[in-house]
């Protein structure tokens, strides 16, 4: 029987790209995963096909019967331009298409329950002219919407984007006042590649605005999502850092290039994580 202070485990469906999402879903919860990490995309309830509040109560539907959490992510990388991945951004001359996708995203996330909508920033490409300040004209934006719809925020340092880490998260925080729907997705691997502390510590540091967490094996100065055990990662002391900060929200596993093996690594996944866990 599963602890009441155990973690919630959850999956990418990044990493079920050639998958139909219904049987995703099933793979990911028959695998015993309690929840889902749900990006956006064209095979994966496009935000921009027609009839969108039918296709999001089908999957509200599925989800309540397999006993899936949610969040919502926004990551796909050619679902706005099919030439540029991930454009255009809030950091872009035109960022419409950008916040009109983020808008979407929260209203999915209201209608299923989401317990967060995960967004980052982009990368500022040179010459572009006051990208924070656009960075944070959108994100104000953003974050008016999720106010009024009820969703939780959470956005995602990402190395090599305009904010790459925890202190570049907590300068836009700032920023926009401390709204309190605004908190920080974590992503375990990007601790290792990146943050000046321990990973563990990274955990600690942000404990008290972390709504979701995404977990990866990582090797240090190389942003590559890695299968647990190739990296240099010791999750236990992880795991026991998310215990001790008393968070309950998802820990879905990251890993966008394994479609190829998806239903094999998820497998592989669930069990080395329950091994993990303090």
């Amino acid at each position: 029987m599963r602890s009441p202070h155990s973690m919630r485990f959850g999956y990418g469906t990044n990493g079920f790209a050639n998958h139909r999402l219904a049987d995703a879903l099933s793979v990911i919860a028959d695998l015993g995963y309690e929840g889902v990490a749900l990006t956006l995309d064209h095979d994966h309830l496009d935000p921009f096909a027609p009839d969108l509040a039918r296709r999001t109560a089908e999957v509200a539907s599925m989800v309540d019967r397999l006993g899936l959490a949610v969040v919502i992510e926004t990551g796909a990388r050619y679902l706005l331009d099919p030439w540029r991945k991930h454009a255009p951004t809030l950091l872009d001359d035109d960022p419409a298409k950008r916040l009109e996708f983020l808008r979407l995203a929260v209203q999915i996330g209201a209608d299923l329950g989401a317990e967060a909508v995960s967004f980052w920033s982009g990368v500022a490409l040179a010459g572009t002219p006051d990208p924070w300040d656009r960075l944070v004209r959108g994100c104000a934006a953003i974050v008016d919407v999720a106010a009024g719809a009820g969703v939780t925020l959470g956005f995602e340092p990402e190395p090599g984007m305009l904010v790459s880490d925890i202190a570049d998260w907590r300068r836009l925080r700032a920023d926009l006042g401390d709204p309190p729907g605004f908190g920080i997705t974590l992503d375990i691997g990007h601790c290792r590649c990146l943050e000046p502390l321990p990973v563990p510590d990274c955990v600690t540091a942000v404990a008290e605005h972390l709504v979701n967490v995404q977990i990866d094996d990582m090797r240090r100065g190389v942003h590559e999502h890695l299968e647990f055990g190739t990296g240099e990662i010791d999750f236990p002391p992880v795991l026991r850092a998310l215990t001790e900060a008393g968070y309950r929200g998802l820990v879905a596993v990251e890993l966008p290039r394994h479609s190829h093996a998806a239903p094999s690594v998820a497998a592989e996944s669930i069990e080395f994580l329950r091994k993990a866990q303090p």
